[in-house]
């Protein structure tokens, strides 16, 4: 009967998660919000989860002007709020200069330094080529590590050829993102295969 009872809090549990998907990107439709959409569908083909996906130009021209948490306008506290109640996160950001984008950092620069601690975070970035093949070790890794979250250690990054004409992610791209959505489930899941050693970058060959 004990077995019946944790099974069933178990399952109650796994209806209850929340992923949240940011896309650092400022037009839409774009690229990166294609990559965080097909993560997000592939997780929640996994798990019972509801997914919800914000590009920073969801905040409106008022983040920009946004200086701190407390008190922020209504298009800003929409995604705080989201960020704050999830259980795990996606984040991508295109890649302009070697780095993310000024708007998407300015987002996180609100949080409480405190809110993501412990939470799984999938990292991943679009750009034209591999030039700045190494900006999730270089810049968000280092991002999401001040605020102690549990940063996967596979992330993904996706150049122009990883798409089809129409911006949606190629077979091949399809393919590779499986294996990091499986890694953000098992977080989900607290089973120990998120927690391997190491960071791996996934690549279209």
């Amino acid at each position: 009967m004990r077995g019946r009872n944790q099974g069933k809090q178990r399952a109650a549990r796994m209806t209850e998660f929340t992923i949240v998907g940011i896309s650092g990107n400022l037009t839409r439709p774009s690229k990166t919000r294609a990559l965080v959409g097909e993560i997000l569908r592939q997780a929640s083909s996994l798990v019972a989860a509801r997914t919800e996906l914000y590009d920073v130009i969801d905040a409106g021209p008022e983040l920009g002007t946004t200086v701190q948490r407390a008190g922020a306008p209504a298009g800003p506290e929409r995604i705080f709020s989201a960020i704050e109640r999830a259980d795990a996160l996606v984040v991508a950001s295109p890649v302009f200069k070697a780095s993310y984008t000024g708007l998407f950092k300015h987002l996180f620069d609100l949080l409480d330094p405190k809110v993501l601690e412990g939470r799984p975070i999938l990292v991943a970035a679009t750009a034209g080529s591999d030039r700045h093949a190494l900006v999730l070790e270089h810049q968000f890794r280092p991002l999401f590590a001040f605020f102690r979250a549990s940063v996967l250690p596979i992330g993904i990054y996706a150049i122009n050829a990883d798409f089809e004409a129409d911006g949606a992610p190629n077979k091949g791209l399809i393919e590779q993102i499986a294996p990091a959505a499986e890694q953000l489930v098992a977080a989900l899941a607290g089973s120990a295969r998120a927690c391997e050693p190491g960071a791996t970058i996934v690549r279209v060959a």
